[in-house]
């Protein structure tokens, strides 16, 4: 008998154990219980009033592990390493491809609009430029404050604002018939709006992969091409039939239909990080990531004049019509589809982003000076073609390069945000820059070409220093 007594009295101290570190109070019903039994409680022996809390024996190391739980989810903490793949890490790289499709895509696509804008406003080149440079400005830009945002825990508010902003700006673009509307309308707003969805998109994918991150942010980043392809041809089918009012309907209607899936099914992996700065500024301190930021404004100085100006080029100096120069450019955005896919590929299997970004680099600059030697058509064909893809191959080893200056995931919001900033700038005053030198050369585009060129040969020796910083000269993977 005393042993069963004592084997229940064992027994039901466990079950209090538990209680108490689920609730922080035993459960009467055992202390009823113990009584019947005839066996006394700790609570009963030491002090005559069970109400008296002071008195009550505590699980300490229970305890100790709720308090740890609580701080550790308030905290932000990482849920595990990320998973890599499968259904929903998959379904988000979906979601961020309509993204891109979106923002990057649309901007692919200024080329028409520059052509379109500079004929019926009766503009210089450099004024129309403007408006697709502030449109990429912001979307760089303003990935400082919503990438800082969806760190803290706001990705679907952030989201929710900036896709509701640009699809209200695209149909505000259908309705305006001066420059100062345009700008405001195309070039702020929905600058503003591809901002707040661009960063942010690209930090979720990132939480999502580690050893297959590249081609996933490449099947994001090709999104920017499926956009290319699908703006240009629907402006070039319905402008001439329904006109430019409700051509851009249309393409407001595409953007509603294709962002609603992502307001509804995208989903942030990571708590959120409530604590931090704005700007992480000592990250400039780290060699590496200060000679990247850098490298990648020189080469978004130069990258998108030809993106903006093959379509003027093409009409003005080999004298083609305006259906051509809509097919250069979806030539040029269809080929990139290939461009952001295999490098990205390439650098998650052999050799690392950073290590194909240099190449790619290098390749880009030296075919925007063999733009200079182009004088018939086939000539540019060919143009379109390489720059399309080497191109490419920059805008999506960008994101993934970036990611890989990042060890502190709940940091990448910000920190992505920083370089997008930096770069922001460049993609601003790049092609304005290559508008007033076009005018300056009476026409013709050399100075431009040479500017754009040198450009993106100066990101590429600086991005090789920025390697050398962070390995050395071996033959390493980075």
């Amino acid at each position: 008998m005393a042993e069963y007594v004592s084997q229940e009295k064992n027994r039901r101290s466990l079950v209090e154990e538990r209680d108490f570190s689920i609730t922080g109070k035993h459960d009467p019903r055992s202390l009823e219980a113990n009584s019947h039994h005839g066996i006394s409680s700790d609570d009963d022996s030491d002090s005559p009033n069970d109400n008296d809390l002071t008195n009550v024996p505590t699980n300490t190391s229970a305890i100790t592990r709720t308090l740890s739980i609580v701080r550790t989810r308030d905290s932000g903490k990482d849920l595990g390493p990320p998973p890599d793949g499968g259904l929903q890490a998959w379904t988000q790289v979906a979601l961020g491809h309509m993204i891109i499709f979106n923002t990057w895509g649309y901007i692919n696509s200024f080329g028409v609009f520059q052509t379109y804008y500079t004929s019926t406003l009766n503009r210089p080149p450099s004024d129309i430029s403007w408006v697709g440079s502030i449109q990429i400005f912001l979307l760089f830009f303003i990935g400082t404050f919503s990438g800082r945002a969806t760190d803290a825990g706001y990705f679907r508010f952030t989201l929710i604002v900036g896709a509701t902003l640009e699809c209200f700006c695209i149909f505000m673009t259908s309705l305006c018939t001066k420059y100062w509307q345009l700008f405001l309308a195309q070039g702020l707003g929905q600058g503003i709006g591809c901002g707040l969805m661009f960063c942010p998109t690209l930090a979720l994918i990132s939480t999502y992969f580690v050893k297959r991150r590249g081609i996933a942010l490449g099947l994001v980043a090709s999104g920017s091409a499926t956009g290319g392809l699908v703006f240009p041809a629907v402006v070039m089918r319905l402008l001439p039939q329904i006109g430019y009012g409700w051509t851009m309907r249309v393409l407001g209607f595409i953007s509603v239909a294709t962002l609603i899936p992502c307001l509804v099914f995208f989903k942030q992996r990571l708590p959120p990080r409530k604590s931090g700065p704005l700007v992480e500024w000592a990250a400039f301190k780290e060699p590496s990531y200060l000679l990247f930021a850098i490298g990648m404004f020189l080469n978004f100085w130069g990258l998108y004049v030809a993106f903006f100006y093959v379509g003027s080029f093409s009409r003005n100096v080999i004298g083609v019509g305006q259906t051509i120069s809509i097919d250069l450019l979806m030539v040029m955005n269809g080929v990139g589809l290939v461009g952001r896919l295999i490098p990205n590929f390439l650098a998650d299997q052999f050799t690392g982003p950073l290590n194909l970004l240099i190449p790619f680099s290098g390749a880009t600059a030296l075919v925007a000076f063999c733009w200079a030697a182009v004088k018939d058509m086939s000539g540019l064909w060919a143009f379109a073609v390489f720059y399309g893809l080497t191109a490419a191959g920059i805008q999506s080893l960008f994101p993934a390069t970036l990611s890989t200056l990042t060890t502190d995931m709940k940091k990448t919001g910000v920190r992505m945000g920083m370089v997008l900033s930096v770069v922001a700038v460049a993609a601003l005053i790049g092609s304005p820059i290559a508008g007033a030198l076009v005018q300056l050369d009476d026409g013709g585009y050399l100075y431009a070409q040479m500017f754009m060129g040198s450009a993106i040969i100066a990101g590429t020796l600086t991005l090789i220093g920025a390697r050398i910083v962070k390995v050395g000269t071996g033959i390493v993977r980075v």
